[in-house]
């Protein structure tokens, strides 16, 4: 069996003999024909919201609007999504004063050329456009405290809007459980605090902080309060395919519009584990195997099909590096990884660590398999952050056998696992 993978703006091939294979686990998305254009998509849903009256009559009397708009680290289509949002909000009332609040997290600012590629020229120069600032205290509103115990800060732009809108893309998040909906207020426009106490130790262990994971999931929880609490009103979330085009899209109510467009991503993108000894995976390719931090999402992937103790073969370019310092700080501490998870368990919800939770995953994840990391990271890089280096996919396999003492070992192949939900239930698959 020869499989294809991604790798950088590449593609590798994997030679696996067919009798080793347990299964090939990809999603269905780029089989989907949504038999109509991007921008044919996005105005039915505008036409047809869900859970909710439209735009524009939610925006009759309503002074100050706020749209919140994904940053430039996400993908979202907002030359499609938001000279449509704008429109319908201004034949609603045109006196209407809004703000494109762009939700950077905790990442940083936006920059004006970064905007303007974003939003293109028009809006980028004539719209009110503000980025968020997650440290500038005096740019917060406090709204509460938030089910994990932290307090909920969010932008006073949107904490005082009388309607508050969102634009965003949904895709599996290994352990939000799906991007988009409520994720643009926490962690979208909410101070660096509340994505700490969001991202507690206590709640990234939990066994339904995964991908495709809702119910249950306190860290969608926590989520969820912040959207009610800022007054998310209205959302319009697209689902990508990977040439990030738009396939499909859901407006309205926030949560009834967002549930929609979950359903349909578990739909294409959902599959069930097929248990093996080595699993070989990727990160999707370039950009988002620029670093070893990305990694770990698709590492997760692996991690719900691999059999304990047996070896996930990691595709990732990684050409510029570790992609984070305090990341590969939490890593590099000790040799031991056990005493590593401990020290990251012991901190409670309000002393968690910037990054810490990238850490704390891909420590789990070691701790169930080896990792072999097929890269152009420096291999000292690699072996200090507890894994085996390898250059290609032969010398990948070679080692993984290696490592499990047989050359027989079944194999199963994910071959973009940022892009599928191994549906486990929220619970570690064991053999």
């Amino acid at each position: 069996m020869n499989i294809e993978l991604p790798y950088g703006r590449e593609k590798r091939v994997l030679r696996v003999e067919d009798a080793r294979v347990r299964g090939v686990l990809s999603s269905r998305i780029e089989e989907y024909d949504p038999g109509a254009s991007e921008e044919e998509l996005v105005e039915r849903s505008l036409r047809c919201p869900l859970g909710s009256p439209p735009l524009s009559e939610l925006a009759r009397g309503k002074k100050r609007v706020a749209v919140i708009a994904s940053d430039h680290t996400r993908p979202v289509p907002s030359r499609i999504i938001m000279p449509r949002l704008l429109r319908e909000i201004r034949r609603g009332n045109p006196d209407a004063e809004i703000t494109i609040l762009v939700a950077t997290g905790c990442h940083r600012s936006t920059t004006p050329e970064e905007l303007k590629e974003k939003f293109g020229p028009e809006i980028a120069s004539r719209e009110r456009i503000r980025v968020h600032d997650c440290d500038d205290e005096n740019g917060l509103k406090l709204l509460g405290r938030l089910p994990s115990g932290g307090e909920c800060r969010v932008n006073r732009i949107a904490a005082k809007a009388d309607l508050l809108v969102a634009e965003g893309f949904i895709e599996p998040h290994f352990f939000a459980g799906f991007s988009g909906g409520r994720k643009s207020v926490l962690p979208g426009v909410a101070s660096r605090e509340s994505v700490l106490a969001n991202h507690c130790s206590e709640f990234i262990a939990h066994p339904r902080a995964r991908a495709g994971s809702l119910d249950g999931n306190p860290i969608h929880r926590d989520m969820v309060w912040a959207a009610e609490k800022a007054g998310l009103r209205f959302i319009l979330n697209v689902v990508l395919n990977g040439e990030k085009r738009v396939i499909h899209a859901a407006a309205g109510d926030p949560f009834a519009a967002h549930e929609e467009g979950c359903s349909f991503l578990d739909k294409h993108c959902g599959v069930e584990p097929a248990l093996a000894d080595i699993v070989v995976t990727t990160n999707g390719g370039h950009p988002l195997d620029q670093n070893i931090y990305q990694a770990v999402k698709g590492m997760t992937a692996a991690e719900a099909t691999v059999k304990p103790g047996g070896v996930i073969v990691m595709l990732a370019r990684s050409g510029d590096g570790h992609g984070g310092e305090a990341f590969c700080r939490e890593m590099t501490a000790s040799g031991d990884l056990d005493a590593l998870m401990q020290g990251i368990l012991r901190r409670g919800r309000s002393e968690t660590l910037p990054d810490q939770w990238q850490a704390q995953i891909f420590i789990r994840v070691l701790q169930r398999a080896r990792v072999v990391y097929v890269s152009e990271a420096d291999d000292a890089l690699v072996k200090s952050l507890h894994m085996h280096p390898a250059h290609s996919l032969e010398e990948a396999m070679e080692l993984a056998g290696a490592l499990l003492g047989r050359r027989d070992a079944s194999v199963t192949v994910i071959p973009d696992g940022v892009s599928v939900i191994v549906r486990t239930g929220g619970q570690r698959v064991d053999p």
